[in-house]
């Protein structure tokens, strides 16, 4: 199941069980409307480890990635990863495309006091 959840300047983007054949296109949708947000925001992205992207949908997400990086590094304050055996090297792969304070961790409540100090310097 996705959600995106845009509140207050927080997007939080969830990709949970239960999965159903309608998740990688739901993730896609809730990439472009993360993109198109119009102010400041932090992301917090929420994953349980068990949605998997198809060889057209990795696509399809890179080139969001590339699309939306000026506009990302621009308006994105910070990004927290949370996902199970997040680790500090998963972070660093993601550092080297998004050029704001990044975190990869298994504990959310550590996530959302990344965000929340990254969203108080806005």
């Amino acid at each position: 199941m996705v959600t995106l959840q845009q509140q207050g300047g927080w997007q939080i983007l969830r990709y949970l069980p239960p999965y159903a054949d309608t998740d990688e296109r739901a993730y896609l949708d809730a990439l472009v409307e993360i993109g198109r947000y119009d102010g400041d925001f932090v992301l917090l992205t929420i994953f349980a480890g068990g949605g998997h992207l198809s060889q057209a949908g990795e696509r399809e997400q890179a080139l969001w990635f590339k699309a939306t990086r000026a506009r990302f590094a621009q308006h994105c304050k910070a990004i927290a990863i949370v996902r199970p055996g997040a680790t500090e090297k998963m972070a660093e792969t993601f550092r080297k495309l998004w050029p704001m304070p990044l975190t990869a961790t298994a504990d959310e409540a550590a996530a959302r006091a990344f965000l929340a100090q990254h969203m108080a310097m806005t």
